[in-house]
């Protein structure tokens, strides 16, 4: 008779479990993957002879673009300053807007008809990128900051509020309960039961939406939304490339300086 513990010593080897059980199933997707991939990239209009003959055209440009020109500061400055105005009042409009259209959005506080408003509303900001709706706002009200702040308002709307209305679906229903025992009415339970429990996700959001606008108030000024974007435009224009990689790199530099601000303060605050 074998003992009990006499197997007890023989190693036992874990192996990840794959992501889809059935084999055919799996291997026939991957098969339908690299098909698919194959037959993509043939029948896409690649043309080959105007790829090489850009090649010489690139090593141009970047060699053109060393040393970076710095002497035009003021000019840079300028586009930077606008650039952060834009991002900085759209992001507090945007926010600012997109706590009641969260609320009208999250199913579990808001009755149908409301709920379908917000969603679309939700929807609807999210469903073009902020190039494509900074033309729209550009040939509606102009070229100039004006635009930037709609478009990065707009698209702040949709993020934001998206993410806040899942955040209300899934808050601790109990402390919404007792306040509805103790006689409170809809809006003293939003300021007293729901806002709290998504205040931390409120203020990172906040930050997060706030990089995000830095980084493409640089690049709907290209299309004359206002910003550096509109100086980085006129640059390449003129080629003036030692210029265009100086405004590249400042951007780089601000991005990961606001990366770094922003890691800071959601450190304090929790």
């Amino acid at each position: 008779m074998t003992p009990p513990d006499a197997h007890s010593s023989v190693p036992r080897t874990w192996r990840k479990p794959p992501f889809i059980a059935n084999p055919l199933l799996r291997y026939g997707l991957i098969i339908i993957a690299v098909v698919y991939l194959v037959w993509a990239f043939g029948s896409l209009p690649f043309n080959w002879a105007r790829i090489s003959e850009g090649l010489p055209r690139a090593a141009r440009i970047f060699s053109g673009g060393f040393p970076p020109n710095l002497e035009r500061y003021e000019l840079l400055l300028t586009g930077f300053k606008e650039s952060f105005q834009i991002a900085i009042l759209a992001t507090l409009l945007g926010v600012f807007l997109s706590i009641p259209f969260a609320v009208m959005a999250a199913r579990n506080i808001a009755p149908m008809p409301i709920y379908v408003i917000g969603r679309a509303v939700i929807i609807v900001s999210r469903s073009f990128h902020p190039v494509i709706v900074a033309i729209l706002f550009v040939a509606a009200v102009g070229f100039g900051p004006l635009a930037g702040i709609l478009t990065l308002t707009l698209y702040s709307i949709g993020f934001v509020g998206k993410l806040l209305a899942e955040e209300i679906e899934e808050i601790d229903w109990g402390q919404v309960e007792a306040m509805k025992a103790a006689g409170a009415g809809y809006v003293a339970i939003l300021f007293y039961a729901v806002f709290p429990q998504i205040l931390p996700r409120q203020v990172g959001l906040s930050m997060y939406q706030l990089d995000s606008n830095l980084r493409a108030s640089a690049v709907v000024g290209i299309v004359g939304a206002g910003g550096i974007g509109g100086t980085l435009m006129n640059a390449f224009g003129r080629y003036d490339y030692d210029f265009a990689f100086a405004i590249l790199l400042i951007i780089i530099a601000v991005i990961l300086l606001s990366e770094g601000i922003s890691g800071w303060v959601r450190k304090k605050i929790w």
